[in-house]
């Protein structure tokens, strides 16, 4: 994987494990959302909720491994395409340097007000692009 990422280390609390001593899969997704701040500051440096302007299309997650309690996750999030108005951001969770999921999320540059998608500014691509590539 190229440097071009951001990564979120979390240490899996033991209300998150389930019987087996598994991360429940219902948790990677909220862990990936955490993960991906950095993405919203990017449109949203303040992360004020009343200019809140994007909004997830999709999300698809694949669990390649158990997450295990007990043991560090490191969460790596990178801009795996970016379009005119919509932008795909694909994560991993690794632990023991061995990836436990995937999941890309597509998420839209939109404006509540109106309730339709915006074109992503510029600069706002510029940044995304810098964030490509693996």
């Amino acid at each position: 994987m190229s440097e071009t990422f951001f990564s979120l280390d979390i240490q899996p609390r033991f209300n998150e494990t389930d019987g087996l001593g598994h991360i429940n899969n219902t948790v990677i997704p909220v862990w990936f959302e955490a993960a991906r701040e950095p993405v919203f500051e990017i449109f949203n440096p303040s992360l004020d909720l009343t200019k809140w302007n994007l909004i997830v299309a999709g999300f698809t997650i694949a669990y390649t491994s158990p997450t295990n309690y007990g043991k560090l996750v490191s969460v790596k999030t990178w801009i795996s395409r970016v379009g005119n108005s919509s932008f795909e951001v694909t994560q991993q969770s690794w632990q023991e340097g061995k990836m436990t999921a995937e999941a890309k999320t597509t998420l839209v540059h939109y404006d509540y007000a109106i309730d339709k998608s915006q074109p992503i500014f510029a600069d706002v691509k510029s940044q995304l692009s810098q964030l490509t590539g693996v």
